[in-house]
């Protein structure tokens, strides 16, 4: 900890008990503000306040009770918390939060970086259209960056996005800290969509690794990737962006690229030849791309796009397509 005098007073909720949650729990705490953390189970919520760290994820980090209040009545912690921070898989997003009333008046900040299935919307537009959450009340948190090199202290770079600039940089200055560097951006829906798309072209990154590509070809891949991606970006949400920022680019690298992605895992699978549903069983956690894929399948459809990488990823998870067959297709297509 950097400082031994926390605020007893904790403003700021983490939803969600996964290592991305463990992780910004830790950002947040060694910079010398408390949190309360709703934990939906009662056994690992109790198991946490005795034994001070999370015994699924990120098990090194240390869980203080005088920095860290564990809570398990969710409306609760959403009633008297200022900014809530969502890192729970989107998967049980809706679950969750449909049963509480979620106050208008708060700074929701979504750090799930995938999509809410139900409604097939980004974070933030689920947060307006399903819970009425103005604009102006949303940020999203975002990479380059993982949750296992943030409990080992190694210097690491986030993105806060929000509408406007001042959300933004109070969502920075909530999580920088002495090796974590944050920077802002005020194109919401455009870095929450890359966040999403990153997933989809690490699980093409895997599937490249699974049928044994070499890392020439990865380079080649991951570079038609950004620009497959910043495409589809000025279709969905014209702005003035550079997906070269770490936000972008950034964020595509270390998922494509790192071993402690999910995606890139759930990629490799498939590309050694297991269906999705085998996949999903063996790795016992959430790949985000998995939804993800499905919901820019479906926008390019409404909006008439082409995405030949993100589409080739959609036709190996939910049409059973043959990996190898597909990417050798793929590959006339690249350069």
């Amino acid at each position: 900890m950097e400082t031994d005098t926390p605020n007893l007073s904790p403003k700021i909720a983490i939803i969600g008990s996964g290592s991305w949650a463990t992780a910004l729990i830790k950002m947040i705490t060694d910079g010398g503000k408390a949190i309360q953390w709703w934990i939906r189970n009662e056994e690992k919520a109790n198991y946490i306040r005795e034994f001070k760290h999370n015994p699924d994820y990120l098990s090194s980090v240390e869980i203080h009770p005088d920095w860290v209040y564990v809570d398990t009545q969710l409306q609760r912690v959403v009633s008297s918390a200022e900014i809530i921070i969502l890192a729970i898989p989107s998967a049980y997003l809706h679950e969750a939060l449909s049963k509480v009333d979620l106050p208008k008046n708060k700074l929701y900040v979504s750090a799930i970086k995938g999509i809410e299935p139900n409604t097939q919307n980004v974070i933030a537009r689920y947060l307006q259209e399903f819970h009425q959450i103005p604009e102006n009340q949303i940020g999203i948190i975002t990479g380059p960056c993982h949750a296992e090199e943030v409990a080992a202290e190694k210097l690491s770079f986030l993105t806060a996005a929000a509408s406007e600039n001042h959300v933004a940089q109070q969502i920075a200055d909530m999580v920088k800290g002495r090796y974590i560097n944050v920077c802002c951006n005020n194109d919401l829906i455009g870095a929450e969509y890359a966040a999403v798309m990153k997933n989809i072209y690490a699980i093409g990154a895997g599937m490249v690794h699974g049928l044994g590509y070499g890392d020439n070809y990865l380079a080649l891949y991951t570079s038609a990737a950004i620009r497959e991606m910043d495409f589809f970006l000025n279709q969905i949400s014209p702005d003035h962006r550079d997906v070269k920022e770490a936000a972008y680019l950034g964020d595509l690298l270390v998922t494509c690229y790192s071993p402690f992605s999910r995606n890139r895992t759930f990629g490799n699978m498939l590309g050694k030849g297991y269906s999705a549903s085998a996949a999903q069983l063996e790795m016992n956690m959430v790949a985000e791309g998995y939804f993800a894929s499905k919901l820019i399948e479906l926008q390019c459809v409404e909006h008439n796009i082409q995405l030949p990488i993100a589409h080739t990823v959609y036709q190996v998870i939910y049409e059973n397509g043959n990996a190898r067959k597909l990417f050798n297709q793929l590959n006339n297509q690249l350069n």
